[in-house]
């Protein structure tokens, strides 16, 4: 079939015959590819009425046409009705061209290296390039897959196989490495976030635990402040009903409801001072947590919270007056007590502190003069802790006096 094709190509623009002409020495051309090869040989000149010389592309045999020129030519009606038909048919081994419809790629472009029509040639993008017929330029190129064989089989591409397999054993590397920090992360804000959530639950405990002691200390004096109150209302309504009565029952009971309002009026209330809660969580989360850094967090300390009351003692009701006259003495005794340590305490460590500073600057060393300062601030310390103790022995005592 490429034969059959090769045969009704025109040998000069190697593209399918159009209106093919036929010379006297039996060769067959387009009518313009002879138009062509006439206007170039110079041999056209409308004045000359003899025959026109025209050397045959193919044989080179000079043939005299008519003055009319190529149009005087026979036309090879054989050849065209075979064209005719061939271009009828569908020939899906035929490759053609892209740009030009129906031309077959029957010519290699030496320039370019690829197959061209005759078309492409004559009128297109590949005009005066060099070419080859098909046959020619397969055989020239017939070994090239062999040498591109070995060149893509030499050492060059021996190194990019090894190189491909040292990326990808890379490249696995650090992917595990990203897994392995991945598995790392997790754990890392897992354990974070248990100790955190430890923390809060501790911190949650004490107020609770804050919240029970402050419920201790105030639900008692609630109850007996409520009693006291029922006590008085049912007084108010025993006191009213008075009126209603019968001078003999009238005098019966006023004498009674009297003592009673007495012994009431008697139980002095207590002065109601605010419960302090120490330390306060929120000063410990912004002035100490906010500055722990994130790998001290199980090393933060949740100090104990406790609560203090500057509340003054009172006496509490079912106490008769001479109970309540000791502790009001009992305190008395305590206070002065404590008053008279602590003036103690001062004036004897001003003397000491006035004393030492004597000693030192006349014959004490810079040794010396550190362990004073050291001795001095372990007085004062022991002077707050003795303070603290006696507060809290002074509590103890006022809850013994409640109870």
């Amino acid at each position: 079939m490429h034969n059959f094709e090769d045969e009704l190509t025109c040998p000069i623009c190697y593209s399918i015959f159009e209106d093919p002409r036929v010379l006297p020495c039996s060769h067959t051309f387009c009518r313009n590819c002879l138009e062509n090869v006439l206007q170039a040989s110079g041999n056209f000149y409308i004045w000359r009425p003899l025959r026109i010389p025209l050397k045959c592309p193919n044989c080179r045999s000079i043939i005299e046409i008519a003055p009319t020129g190529i149009e005087s030519l026979p036309v090879n009606f054989a050849l065209r009705a075979i064209i005719e038909k061939y271009q009828q048919e569908d020939h899906p081994d035929i490759v053609t061209c892209p740009e030009h419809y129906r031309q077959p790629l029957n010519v290699y472009c030496l320039l370019d290296k690829k197959l061209v029509c005759g078309h492409c040639l004559t009128i297109g993008q590949h005009h005066g390039h060099p070419i080859d017929d098909l046959q020619s330029a397969y055989m020239k190129e017939k070994d090239t897959p062999q040498k591109l064989l070995k060149q893509l089989t030499d050492t060059h591409w021996t190194d990019l196989t090894r190189l491909i397999e040292k990326l990808e054993e890379q490249k696995s590397h650090s992917e595990k490495m990203v897994q392995g920090d991945k598995e790392v992360v997790l754990q890392y804000f897992k354990e974070l976030m248990d100790t955190l959530e430890q923390k809060k639950k501790i911190f949650l405990t004490a107020l609770c635990d804050v919240g029970n002691l402050i419920n201790q200390e105030y639900t008692p004096q609630i109850e007996r402040m409520k009693e006291i109150r029922e006590q008085q209302l049912e007084l108010m309504t025993v006191t009213t009903s008075l009126q209603d009565e019968s001078p003999l029952k009238f005098l019966e009971k006023i004498d009674d409801v009297r003592q009673r309002v007495q012994i009431l009026k008697q139980r002095p209330l207590p002065e109601v001072q605010p419960v302090e809660i120490y330390p306060r969580v929120s000063k410990i989360l912004k002035e100490e947590w906010s500055r722990t850094e994130i790998g001290q967090i199980k090393k933060a300390l949740i100090p104990e919270m406790k609560i203090s009351s500057k509340r003054m003692p009172c006496s509490w009701p079912d106490k008769d007056e001479k109970e309540v006259e000791f502790f009001k003495i009992l305190n008395i005794v305590i206070v002065t007590l404590i008053s008279v340590i602590l003036m103690l305490i001062l004036f004897f460590n001003q003397h000491i502190i006035t004393f030492l500073n004597e000693i030192t600057s006349i014959c004490f060393s810079e040794v010396s003069l550190s362990i004073y300062q050291s001795l001095s601030n372990n007085l004062n310390d022991l002077r707050n802790i003795l303070c603290h103790t006696l507060y809290l022995l002074k509590e103890f005592m006022w809850k013994i006096v409640s109870y």
